[in-house]
């Protein structure tokens, strides 16, 4: 997304309009409204009155988590808020399925798949924008904070909607409208080494447990992770037993990935464990290996049951091989301090599952290539290339590759061994986690493909045959397509700065300091007037001639002009106040300039030159209204410091 300055005109709302009309993006998602005919109402006030239940155990564990300094009691709290945030992730799961009217029309699934992992939103607690922003409006800017109350209660709203995004599309165009607005306020209201004074409230996402900053950054961060938690939710809805609900699954843990890599990368001084780096990494790898299982999946979809040539089955088994390595190197992540301390057990016990499953999927199909679809002389060379050596020696088996038949189908039987053996240890791991045996649809897959095995094994078993089954070597593990991690598609959507009547934030920012000068009646001399502009919005006076009129009225090389005959111009361009001044007649020009200060002179000093506020006096007291000013270009304040201050902070870039 790409925030972009507007002006305060008669355009000003077509933007919430339009992103109102594009499904209440603003408003976000109420659990408990909108009721679809035929719910059952006793289920949702049962769901209801438990997610009451835990919301107040985990209010009255987090008061116990902040009073006590004993280090037990403290771990004790720590764990009991982790099993409360598991629950609460669950109730508003199973709330939000029996409120959403598009799942109950969806069809199902021709085919089972495998369930995949969607990443909880980290919740937020209320806050009020009102106090720090009024004081810095009235007190740095020199303006009537009275008149800012649209702007302040429209942030409001923009937060409270965040709060409880909708699962689709739209709620991420809602995060990342609200994401680009704190990059504005940011880059407005926050001058380093300072903060607005706010204190930013979030629950850990993994373990439920509090956290506070006041740094603005942790607040961004915060956001930018709910975007990539949403980006697993969207993926893991997707219907994946056709091609596009595939795709759309594959893009969307993509996205995720790129979200939590884009954290990892620019965000330090973490204060809950979800987002610190080993957490961004590990969750960073299982999306990526969960795209890689999407794109395995799509590769099944044409024709699952038709026959298929040597290679097209080994190209399959180095596909299955390669998503069982991702999930290997995910699984070992999560089995390392301190991720394994607050990862949820189940998902490392899913991951392990999903380890054996797909390492077992790639023997099943290299048997298949190898006793199903004889190879083309042509192939031959080609062939050893998806095989690694036994697994004592690792090395290729190069020309000791089986070329007869019988040798083949020896060699197929060997990696239906080590197929069924990897399916059923599957099962089991399936059946020692309490959570992953409520899940039935995990089981059903498990348990088609080891009787796939089973069925193939006894097809190729004869009774002749005495010959003992070698042991098979390992699946050199490939893939056609690797998937990329993508940062979240910001330009997808522009915003307005909310406070842009404020001005440009080139100057009016409180990373600066200014003085204001006037007004000041500038005549028109017979040269002009003595001065020569450059630039837009505001317009720079880049030269004063010396003794001109300019020059005489207090002008100064440097100046913005920010008034021109009591009408504000901070948005105008170059074009437009050159016009203005060539059409004043002889009884001259007002001017009102400001002048950027260094740091260490505050605003307001100097003889003749009051505070900015004045400005808006003025206009009032001379009847102007305040003007629509003119489209600024667009400037991006999305960019991030390459590395995070130990504060957390982020800082987009000038």
């Amino acid at each position: 997304m790409i925030p972009e300055e507007r002006p305060d005109g008669p355009g000003a709302g077509e933007e919430s309009a339009r992103l109102e009309e594009a499904g209440s993006v603003r408003k976000g998602s109420d659990p408990l409204a909108q009721i679809p005919r035929g719910r059952p109402q006793s289920r949702r006030a049962r769901v209801h009155q438990q997610i009451t239940k835990e919301l107040r155990m985990r209010t009255g564990a987090e008061n116990l988590y902040r009073a006590t300094s004993n280090a037990w009691v403290r771990e004790t709290v720590a764990l009991e808020l982790s099993y409360v945030n598991s629950s609460l992730q669950l109730l508003k799961e199973e709330l939000e399925e029996l409120n959403s009217s598009v799942e109950a029309d969806r069809p199902e699934s021709e085919g089972i798949t495998v369930p995949l992992i969607p990443l909880g939103l980290k919740e937020t607690r209320e806050l009020d924008w009102s106090t720090p922003l009024k004081e810095l409006i009235s007190g740095h800017f020199g303006e009537d904070s009275a008149s800012y109350e649209a702007e302040i209660k429209e942030l409001g709203d923009l937060r409270q909607a965040i709060r409880t995004p909708n699962r689709s599309e739209v709620g991420l165009e809602l995060l990342m409208a609200y994401y680009n607005q704190l990059c504005f306020l940011d880059a407005r209201f926050v001058a380093p080494p300072g903060n607005l004074g706010l204190l930013f409230h979030w629950y850990d996402s993994l373990t439920g447990v509090p956290a506070q900053q006041r740094a603005l950054a942790f607040e961004k961060g915060s956001v930018l992770f709910n975007i990539g938690a949403l980006h697993t939710q969207i993926g893991a809805r997707q219907d994946r037993s056709c091609p596009e609900g595939t795709r759309r699954a594959v893009e969307a843990f993509q996205k995720a990935a790129g979200a939590f890599s884009l954290l990892r990368e620019n965000f330090s001084g973490a204060p809950s464990p979800d987002m610190s780096p080993a957490s961004l990494s590990m969750l960073e790898g299982l999306m990526t290996a969960q795209a890689q299982e999407c794109i395995f999946e799509g590769l099944l979809l044409p024709s699952p049951e038709a026959p298929q040539d040597c290679l097209a089955q080994l190209r399959l088994a180095q596909e299955a091989a390669q998503v069982a390595a991702e999930y290997r190197q995910v699984h070992q992540t999560m089995t390392q301090p301190p991720v394994r301390d607050y990862v949820p057990f189940p998902w490392t016990t899913l991951v392990h599952v999903k380890a054996e499953y797909f390492c077992a999927l790639a023997h099943y199909h290299a048997a298949v290539a190898l006793c199903d679809s004889p190879p083309a002389e042509e192939d031959f060379p080609v062939l050893p290339q998806a095989f690694l050596g036994p697994p004592a020696t690792s090395e290729p088996w190069g020309a000791v590759f089986p070329q007869e038949q019988e040798e083949r189908r020896n060699l197929g039987k060997a990696h239906l061994k080590r197929s069924i053996l990897g399916q059923e240890e599957a099962l089991r791991l399936h059946a020692v986690c309490r959570a992953l045996r409520r899940v039935d649809l995990l089981q059903a897959v498990l348990a088609q493909a080891l009787q796939r095995s089973l069925a193939k094994y006894s097809e190729l078993d004869r009774e002749d045959d005495f010959l003992e089954t070698a042991e098979a070597p390992d699946i050199q593990p490939k893939t056609q397509q690797k998937p990329e991690i993508r940062a979240p598609s910001f330009s997808r959507v522009k915003v307005t700065d909310i406070f842009q009547r404020l001005g440009p934030l080139s100057v009016f920012s409180a990373k600066n300091h200014w003085r204001l000068a006037g007004p000041v009646r500038v005549t028109r001399g017979e040269a002009g007037f003595g001065l020569t502009l450059r630039g837009d919005a505001p317009v720079l006076v880049a030269a004063v001639m010396p003794g001109g009129p300019a020059a005489a009225a207090g002008l100064q090389e440097g100046d913005y002009i920010v008034s021109l005959n009591g009408q504000p111009c901070k948005w105008w361009r170059h074009a437009e106040v050159v016009a203005r001044l060539k059409g004043v007649g002889d009884e001259g020009v007002s001017l009102q300039v400001v002048t950027l200060l260094p740091r260490a002179e505050p605003p307001g000093t100097g003889h003749h030159r009051p505070a900015l506020g004045g400005l808006l006096r003025i206009q009032k007291e001379c009847g102007w209204g305040t003007p629509a000013p003119a489209r600024a270009s667009p400037r991006c304040f999305l960019g991030w410091s390459r590395k995070a201050k130990p504060t957390g902070r982020l800082s987009p870039q000038p």
